[in-house]
């Protein structure tokens, strides 16, 4: 029965990447779809940038977490001494961890568990990752009271998981591909609880597309950025995020100290342009590392000689890695990759 369900999950959710959803509206559907055998009380599904591990995008089901719980679990997502975070997980390839697996001890310290999940009522929680070739582009938090996750539900999730990453993959490529932020950089001040000191005109901008996803989005994003910041060796964060029409911009957050020796926290937001992206692109297409070393000497425009001595290799092996690289991207010539991989900028009128 279980194994039925998950291929017509699997099935569903393949049909959904290929509908051409943009990413909350694929999580979205994907929820609905996935709730339908596996039941929960809350759920919340994040898009996750492959290279920094850094949410940058959230998707709930149709019950949303309680307004002012939001933040705790941006604390403890970001807290470097907290147990089975997604980032975590990303990094251990672990693809689902139930609360009821972990050992009493890390169980007692998850502030997601003591400040969040038991207020709430809720005693059970499993996350999912979703993995696709290595690299992390989504997780789900599933949480509900009583019953614990079985086996075959565990089961069901990992056989459905590397499904919806292929998915979000999907869509974070068409995204990437078809549109690129066409605002200003900007700049927002934080204190060293991630509350706003001050903002500039332009993160004004992103704070009203932001929040057109959902009221208060903005304010959660920057405590994410102070967390982030408090929680690194080197004092620096970045991230990627998208707004509600699936245009991205770079998000770094540094620390300093004012006049009255007081922290602060400062983050700058530029709007991504297509060449910025192209990190993400590659691992988007599913290259693998020699083809996305081969795909920036051919943007930076090397001949195949120079690209085969600088990678020491022949010039046929570069031919071969051009052969496959040209069909996982579906170009035929390396001016079409280069655009593919390097789209032009929206001007902020929408016109190119």
């Amino acid at each position: 029965m279980w194994e039925e369900r998950a291929y017509n999950a699997r099935r569903d959710v393949s049909a959904l990447a290929a509908s051409g959803l943009g990413l909350s509206e694929l999580h979205a559907a994907a929820i609905e779809r996935i709730s339908r055998d596996v039941s929960t009380e809350l759920t919340c599904w994040a898009t996750i940038d492959p290279e920094t591990l850094v949410i940058s995008n959230m998707t709930s089901g149709e019950t949303r977490i309680p307004a002012g719980y939001d933040s705790l679990l941006a604390d403890a997502e970001y807290s470097a001494d907290q147990p089975h975070t997604f980032a975590a997980m990303a990094r251990r390839k672990e693809v689902v961890v139930r609360l009821s697996d972990v050992e009493l001890r890390e169980k007692s310290r998850s502030a997601r568990f003591q400040n969040v999940w038991r207020p709430l009522g809720m005693d059970q929680e499993l996350r999912v990752l979703f993995l696709s070739d290595g690299a992390c582009w989504g997780a789900a938090g599933m949480v509900r009271s009583g019953k614990d996750f079985t086996e075959r539900e565990v089961e069901y999730l990992t056989t459905v998981a590397p499904v919806i990453a292929g998915a979000t993959r999907l869509a974070v490529r068409s995204e990437v591909t078809r549109r690129s932020s066409g605002a200003g950089p900007a700049i927002v001040v934080l204190d060293s609880r991630g509350e706003l000191r001050s903002i500039t005109t332009e993160a004004r901008q992103w704070r009203e597309r932001l929040e057109d996803i959902e009221p208060g989005r903005f304010l959660l994003i920057m405590r994410i950025m102070a967390r982030g910041v408090q929680s690194s060796a080197s004092g620096g964060f970045r991230a990627r995020i998208r707004d509600a029409q699936g245009q991205w911009a770079l998000m770094q957050a540094s620390t300093l100290i004012d006049r009255e020796g007081g922290d602060q926290i400062v983050v700058t937001i530029d709007a991504v342009a297509g060449e910025q992206l192209t990190g993400m692109l590659l691992t988007a297409y599913g290259l693998s590392p020699r083809e996305k070393e081969v795909c920036r000497e051919v943007i930076a425009g090397h001949p195949t000689t120079h690209i085969a001595q600088h990678l020491y290799v022949s010039t046929n092996t570069v031919q071969d890695h051009l052969k496959s690289v040209f069909a996982k991207t579906g170009v035929r010539s390396r001016g079409e990759l280069v655009a593919r991989l390097q789209p032009q900028s929206f001007a902020a009128d929408g016109s190119h």
